[in-house]
């Protein structure tokens, strides 16, 4: 059973997230403030902590640099769930330490115990990978090479490293521009390519990617932050091979699409 500490202030939302959680099977413990958290982060073996940003005498991003500084679990999953969701809230999160972010506004009560249940498995899926890496190096995809255009180092580890432990051989660019240049210079069997992208889009590169003879039939896994209908169907008519919302795959699912579209 997982035991999660939840932080919210505003009883009514607690006693509800409480009820949900328990319902799943979590072990639900309750903070109201940073300090609080602090403490029982010591007393407890936590699984988890979904933590908001907003809360009395000491922020989230306080919170989680504390979490994060020594001292605490290391293993603790902290995830964020706040109403401050810009994207410099965000990467400041995880730069900070969080394992995962979640706008407060975008779920119900049980479809974010669904989200913190997909993230918690992600994490121990990760761990078994790297207990595995550790037995010994997998056998190489008969030399299948993957280019991953992404910029978020916690998307980069997940599912770049959850390929490399698959024998894939796996090259990173970490803006759009780069990572098209590599794609031309190099030869590769699959680009994985984040929609939202430093120098180029995600739909600014397909559409150079699918000009050039050397990589117009490669194909080509679309990764989102959000769900836009209008920008998927645009890059689907491009010619892409799929298209996954990032928090709503895991590293193995998306192991399994590369499998199918490029063979063992």
């Amino acid at each position: 059973m997982p035991k999660i500490l939840l932080v919210e202030d505003d009883p009514m939302i607690s006693e509800i997230y409480t009820k949900k959680f328990a319902e799943s099977g979590f072990d639900v413990l309750n903070a109201e403030d940073g300090e609080q958290v602090l403490k029982v982060a010591k007393d407890e073996k936590l699984d988890v902590i979904l933590l908001d940003l907003m809360m009395p005498k000491m922020d989230g991003f306080q919170v989680v640099e504390k979490l994060r500084g020594g001292g605490y679990d290391p293993k603790i999953q902290i995830i964020i769930s706040s109403n401050l969701s810009e994207r410099d809230d965000r990467d400041k999160a995880i730069k900070l330490g969080a394992n995962g972010f979640l706008a407060k506004s975008e779920y119900t009560p049980s479809d974010l115990v669904k989200e913190v249940q997909r993230l918690l498995g992600q994490y121990q899926e990760r761990m078994k990978n790297e207990e595995r890496e550790q037995s010994g190096p997998a056998k190489k995809k008969d030399g299948k090479r993957i280019l991953m255009i992404e910029d978020e180092e916690i998307f980069l580890e997940m599912f770049g490293e959850k390929l490399k432990q698959e024998g894939y051989d796996v090259a990173f660019a970490t803006n759009g521009a780069w990572g098209v240049k590599e794609a031309l210079k190099s030869d590769f069997d699959l680009f994985i390519i984040d929609m939202v992208m430093p120098a180029l889009t995600g739909e600014e590169m397909v559409g150079k990617l699918k000009m050039e003879d050397k990589t117009k039939n490669v194909p080509i896994v679309i990764l989102s932050a959000s769900v836009d209908d209008e920008l998927r169907k645009t890059v689907e008519n491009m010619g892409i091979n799929a298209f996954f919302v990032k928090t709503q795959i895991t590293p193995s699912e998306l192991s399994k699409k590369v499998e199918e579209l490029i063979g063992k």
